[in-house]
C-alpha cells in the first residue's frame, strides 16, 4: 500500500489573506465548493495541497507549531523574485549543501525555502 501526504490543515483567522499568500507567492490555485467554509489552495506541481480552515476563536494565530518547507532550486534567486512581489525572507542559511531561508505567513505561521531536495544532484 502507497500513501502519500495529500493536504495540510492550516487554521487561521484571516482566511483571504493567507489564500492570497500562498497563490501569489507560491504559485497555488484557490478552490472554494459552495457552502464550504473550507479554502482549499491546489497544488499546480506534484505537492501536496493547503486546506485553510477558520481557526475557532480561543486560539492564536501561529500558536500552532507548524512550518511549511517548499522546495525551490535557487534559495537566493526566489529570495530576490520574493521581494519583487512583497515577500521578504530573512537571513538565507547555508548548511549540508543546501541552503533556505525563512518568512511568516498573514496568520504567522512559519514558512521556509529550501533546496535541501536537489542538494547532491
Amino acid at each position: 500500500m502507497s500513501v502519500q501526504l495529500g493536504r495540510i490543515i492550516i487554521y487561521t483567522k484571516r482566511l483571504e489573506a493567507v489564500a492570497e499568500f500562498y497563490c501569489v507567492h507560491f504559485g497555488f490555485d484557490m478552490l472554494r465548493h459552495d457552502g464550504d467554509r473550507i479554502v482549499e489552495l491546489v497544488s499546480r506541481g506534484s505537492g501536496a495541497n493547503i486546506l485553510l480552515h477558520p481557526m475557532s476563536a480561543g486560539r492564536k494565530e501561529g500558536q500552532t507549531l507548524l512550518k511549511l518547507v517548499f522546495d525551490v532550486e535557487d534559495v537566493d534567486e526566489f529570495c530576490r523574485q520574493s521581494k519583487a512581489r512583497g515577500l521578504t525572507f530573512g537571513s538565507i542559511h547555508r548548511a549540508d549543501g543546501y541552503s533556505f531561508a525563512n518568512t511568516k505567513d498573514p496568520a504567522k505561521n512559519s514558512v521556509s525555502i529550501s533546496s535541501r531536495a536537489f542538494a547532491g544532484r
